[in-house]
């Protein structure tokens, strides 16, 4: 799609807003970006980004429990939020005409929002709940996403577990909660995007209604969360009572995307022709000719590409059979590493892999959901908003020396190797 003219201003109190006017169909989305995420929580407080999330949900000193819900779902939108390394987002999806109703609502619980002892041990049942439904009762549970920063990493707040310990998650407290949102939750640490069907002067005077009077408060100092990647080979088994066959993750860090997009993107690009369609490096050799393998994925970002500061995160994961040891994949991908290393792909393999980028991107921004938030987290890490826009032709303009070059980098002496054995009984 064609990049829409971005307005920025930022309020009085300090909230960033983003507006992305686009009249192709009357639909606004609207989404706040908080600079908190699971590296910012206390030791102690595991998951505790996440449950808060929960509790932004709950209510507002002006709106009761399930206020937000029907109000949204009333006008025929769609809502949500997620928490990730370094934020949190909230967002909702609506007819055009009900720009206002969305504005007011994300910024009456970004003025107060219902922190009571009766919320908070709800949620906290409900997150304990999400945890034993989406990991320990489920094959492969965390992995790689839980399993893999401990091995990769060192300091408590790129390792720990952001899904959060359940001791930790019941000794919250509610004046933790309070101290949470009063240090995190300020309108100085967010960025406000409105994308779709608007009026530009009349957003801009709706969004200085709704939010201008919110308190400003301080805008927290952001840690470097930076440590060194790992000297040598860090090695590390996981028991999993219910994986049917054992899997492996592989964990490598890379270049910093906030000051080093073009070099960050060239590994996206190299995890296309490692493992991007059943014609990709790994997916011919290990699934297809030798058979070694069930399940292959390598990509940027335990989350996803461009969802986090630095340190992120190259991984390559495998299911394989019993039959077949660790080290057999590992030694076949190390040595498919290092024909790329030694020889670059053809341009007409990479043209296949950026190709494939360029339509998977202007698809996902196509769709009013994903543009929205796309345009808030960029702004929020890296300060460009429209750096949405420019990826397909980044991506597109990453060189086969480029990508020879990003394997080459990927190196034995300096990863993290998970390895994952069913320890369910008889297999």
């Amino acid at each position: 799609m064609a990049s829409p003219e971005l307005h920025r201003f930022t309020l009085p109190n300090g909230l960033r807003v983003v507006l992305a006017p686009d009249a192709s169909a009357p639909v606004v989305g609207v989404s706040v970006h908080y600079d908190v995420g699971f590296r910012s929580e206390p030791e102690g407080r595991t998951g505790f980004a996440h449950l808060f999330e929960h509790l932004m949900f709950q209510g507002s000193e002006s709106l009761e429990k399930l206020a937000h819900f029907r109000h949204v779902q009333s006008s025929g939108g769609t809502f949500n939020g997620s928490t990730h390394p370094d934020y949190t987002d909230y967002y909702q999806v609506l007819p055009s005409a009900a720009l206002e109703r969305a504005l007011f609502l994300e910024a009456d619980r970004m003025r107060a929002p219902k922190l009571t002892e009766e919320n908070l041990r709800n949620q906290i049942d409900v997150v304990k709940e999400e945890i034993r439904l989406n990991v320990l009762n489920r094959p492969y549970g965390g992995f790689p996403w839980i399993l893999l920063p401990p091995v990769l990493f060192k300091t408590f707040a790129n390792a720990h577990n952001g899904y959060g310990d359940f001791v930790d998650l019941e000794s919250a407290t509610v004046d933790d909660c309070a101290e949470f949102f009063d240090t995190y939750y300020s309108p100085s640490n967010a960025v406000l995007t409105v994308a779709g069907d608007l009026d530009v002067e009349r957003t801009k005077a709706l969004v200085e209604k709704h939010f201008g009077d919110v308190p400003a408060r301080p805008k927290p100092e952001r840690p470097s969360f930076a440590e060194p990647a790992p000297q040598g080979e860090v090695r590390q088994e996981h028991g999993d009572p219910l994986a049917p066959l054992p899997a492996i993750a592989i964990g490598y860090r890379v270049p910093d995307p906030v000051t080093d997009v073009d070099g960050y993107l060239a590994y996206l690009v190299l995890a296309g022709v490692l493992t991007d369609g059943d014609g990709s490096r790994l997916q011919q050799r290990l699934v297809h000719r030798e058979g070694i393998v069930i399940d292959l994925n390598a990509g940027c970002g335990l989350f996803g590409p461009l969802e986090a500061r630095d340190p992120d995160t190259f991984s390559i994961t495998a299911i394989h059979s019993t039959e077949v040891t660790p080290d057999q994949v590992i030694t076949a991908i190390d040595e498919e590493l290092q024909k790329l290393a030694q020889e670059p792909p053809s341009a007409e393999e990479l043209a296949k892999v950026t190709a494939r980028w360029a339509s998977t991107m202007h698809k996902e921004h196509d769709r009013l959901t994903n543009r929205t938030l796309g345009l808030g987290s960029a702004e929020l890490l890296f300060g460009r908003a429209e750096l949405i826009y420019e990826l397909p032709e980044r991506i597109a303009s990453v060189s086969v020396d480029e990508v020879s070059a990003a394997a080459k980098a990927l190196r034995p002496d300096s990863r993290a190797l998970l390895l994952v054995k069913p320890t369910g009984g008889a297999q």
